[in-house]
């Protein structure tokens, strides 16, 4: 199946998502004045602050969706464009946009073809939005492209081992493997979409490839006390505390 069939699967998945809650945790997203990162929701600060100061950068946010990532960077300073393939994530964004008085350019594209001018952001961010939901090539090319030189790619997965012990028919990630590493890639979920994955190794040579060197890798840990996400059950917080469920990855462009 090509990136056109994918993609239109997984825009009828986050239209159908986003009719069922996103609209209420988007709401509650935009109001953050502080970043906090996956499914535990860990603030910026307690990850030691991965982005840093962002007033008056360029950002470029790829595969927004309702774009709450965005809003938090905008009050910050940064100069947002959100890009998504979903319409009804994007009309989210925009709802969210008139409650707050928040305003930043929406673009209605594939996130690996965004047709947004080259060397144009001094950093792109994706967290589980293009990261996962379309081929890496495309994904770490793109973010090259539309980069200045010295710009940085920041990103949050699922580890590695989370998607080793996950398989279609679990709901619950176990403590077993059910799948191989080798050949890792795409992975159909059937009425869940088509995301991608690569193991740490593979990551680094396709982004050591199009100019980027890696900064440093944030394995997550649910932190003490956090229960499982009322909406993202599939992991379960005993789980994340004994080994990590996401990876948030730091790189410059050479």
């Amino acid at each position: 199946m090509g990136s056109s069939e994918d993609a239109a699967r997984n825009r009828e998945l986050w239209t159908r998502v986003n009719a069922e809650y996103t609209d209420t945790q988007a709401t509650e997203k935009w109001a953050h004045d502080e970043l906090s990162w996956g499914i535990w929701g860990i603030p910026e600060t307690d990850l030691g602050s991965p982005l840093g100061a962002v007033d008056g950068l360029d950002v470029v946010e790829l595969g927004c969706g309702t774009a709450y990532v965005s809003a938090v960077l905008a009050k910050q300073g940064a100069r947002p464009v959100g890009v998504d393939i979903t319409p009804a994530q994007l009309e989210t964004a925009r709802r969210c946009m008139a409650a707050t008085g928040i305003e930043f350019p929406l673009v209605e594209a594939d996130a690996g073809e965004t047709g947004l001018p080259s060397e144009s952001f001094d950093l792109a961010v994706s967290e589980y939005g293009a990261s996962i939901w379309i081929e890496p090539e495309r994904f770490v090319a793109e973010a090259a492209r539309l980069l200045r030189p010295g710009g940085r790619l920041v990103f949050m997965c699922n580890s590695t081992l989370l998607v080793l012990c996950s398989s279609e028919g679990e709901e619950t990630v176990g403590e077993r493997l059910l799948r191989p590493q080798f050949g890792l890639g795409r992975l159909d979920w059937g009425e869940d979409g088509v995301d991608f994955h690569l193991p740490a190794g593979e990551r680094i040579d396709l982004l050591h490839a199009h100019g980027f060197e890696v900064e440093r890798l944030i394995e997550i840990q649910a932190p003490p006390g956090t229960g499982t996400h009322r909406y993202y059950s599939y992991v379960s917080a005993e789980w994340g505390r004994k080994w990590p469920a996401e990876e948030l990855w730091l790189t410059r462009k050479r």
